[in-house]
């Protein structure tokens, strides 16, 4: 039984859920997705997805990894209204430290509602011949035993009826269920322990609203994101175009600075912004539905890799074990990540799957480190952070990347590498290389150290010194 692949169950429709029961299809002889929600059957929202109505970000890494299971996907998402947008020309991105220098690039994301996304996604799934979907269901708890989980308990819903218990057995089960999981507690009910959990709260609230696209825009840019410039400014606003020559535009405020709900507080929230940039493309735009707010941005991470028991033949992933503040978009590009990872841990592993589960929540731990440091140490900046507090070595960090940040309003090489790590298409290592160093010493010694006041060090001594004290 321990070396079988006849059957395995992803709890939860999620993007995550989606990616890992494609990636399960293929070293698995029967794959059941099962989930909470009456799914709809086109590019509708759903009660389980409620950032749905909120922009989405499926970075360049992303897209290459769904385009790698769902061959010709992008072409489906462009037919059906999507556009593909060159991250470094066609954004105008006024970061913290000026607006990023634009340039032709490989940095290609999809930019599209949720919803289509998520549509295309489930249609492509379902297409996949040893996958069944299965809605309207209550997972109430795991089977198994605190060494070894060996399905779960359902319920399945028909109209008013919960339905009754019944188990259903598999040889491997995935969660993947989203930020309000209750995985905890299935595996508390198993015998054991609760996870360790980090929490950092930066308290940004997000207002986003639907605009009909003008025909005429007279910009050179397709999308635009005012970053926020926390601790000083802590509002943001960003507009991307989505299917139906729609704009949908996001706006934000940290620190419990709540973005209104209604149309007119909309566009005036977008005046106090950075740039009068977005205010100026909305001000004469027509609205289409209603304003929609979303607060729980908080960034949480339960360790489960740190558990010293862990059930065989069970993995947790997606924002169920890691979810970051959404603005950073970074949160399906990681779930990616995750599935493509467990379909290689799977396909490696030609016997028995003994220890794969825990081994694979370690290896996702690491996944997830980038990803997290990088939400979390901006979420820092903020005076209000809750969870945590920057140490010496994240003040730094910050230092570093202002002048990163800085060098990228005028050198296109320097740009480049940051939407690398942005993108996640290369590990946070490349900002870091001996060129980008000397480019920031540089930025810095020239904009922050006062004339005359070291006369007896060279140029090239501060520079060195400066690189000690970041590194």
């Amino acid at each position: 039984m321990r070396s079988r692949r006849t059957r395995a169950i992803v709890v939860g429709a999620s993007m995550a859920g989606m990616l890992t029961a494609r990636v399960l299809a293929d070293v698995f002889e029967r794959v059941t997705v099962l989930e909470r929600d009456t799914l709809p059957n086109g590019p509708d929202t759903r009660a389980g997805v409620p950032q749905a109505r909120h922009l989405h970000a499926l970075l360049p890494r992303g897209r290459r990894i769904l385009e790698q299971y769902f061959p010709g996907i992008t072409l489906e998402l462009v037919t059906a209204g999507a556009e593909i947008l060159d991250i470094a020309n066609d954004v105008a991105w006024l970061t913290p430290q000026g607006w990023g220098v634009r340039f032709p690039s490989e940095f290609e994301g999809v930019t599209s509602t949720r919803s289509l996304l998520d549509h295309i996604v489930r249609t492509r799934l379902k297409r996949v011949p040893n996958v069944e979907i299965i809605e309207s269901c209550d997972v109430t708890s795991l089977v198994g035993l605190a060494k070894r989980v060996e399905g779960v308990k359902l319920r399945r819903r028909i109209g008013n009826d919960p339905g009754s218990i019944e188990v259903l057995e598999a040889d491997f089960v995935a969660v993947a269920t989203g930020r309000n999981s209750a995985v905890s507690n299935w595996l508390q009910q198993l015998g054991l322990p609760e996870p360790e959990t980090t929490y950092v709260n930066a308290n940004v609230g997000y207002a986003s609203q639907m605009f009909r696209r003008p025909e005429r825009i007279g910009t050179s840019w397709r999308a635009l994101f005012l970053q926020a410039a926390p601790p000083a400014t802590t509002r943001a606003g960003i507009l991307f175009p989505v299917e139906g020559d729609r704009w949908l535009v996001t706006i934000q405020g940290g620190n419990r600075d709540y973005p209104p709900l209604d149309q007119p507080g909309f566009r005036e929230f977008t005046r106090s912004l950075r740039s009068p940039a977005l205010y100026e493309a909305i001000k004469n735009a027509e609205p289409i539905g209603l304003v929609s707010g979303y607060r729980a941005t908080e960034n949480q991470l339960f360790h489960y890799e740190r558990s010293e028991l862990w059930p065989e033949s069970f993995v947790v992933l997606g924002d169920t074990v890691c979810a970051f503040n959404p603005v950073y978009g970074q949160g399906m590009t990681t779930a990616a990540l995750a599935a493509a990872d467990l379909g290689n841990c799977l396909r490696k592993r030609r016997g028995s799957l003994d220890g794969l589960a825990r081994r694979f929540q370690r290896r996702l731990a690491r996944i997830n480190k980038t990803p997290w440091m990088l939400a979390t140490s901006e979420d820092l900046r903020y005076v209000g952070v809750e969870g945590g507090k920057a140490s010496r070595a994240t003040k730094q960090m910050h230092k570093y990347m202002d002048y990163v940040l800085r060098s990228a309003t005028r050198s296109e090489s320097v740009r480049k590498r940051f939407l690398q790590v942005q993108g996640m298409l290369k590990g946070p290592g490349v900002i870091f290389a001996p060129s980008v160093v000397l480019q920031v010493a540089k930025e810095a010694l020239s904009s922050g150290s006062s004339a005359g006041s070291e006369p007896t060090i060279t140029a090239q001594n501060r520079e060195t010194q400066f690189i000690g004290d970041l590194l």
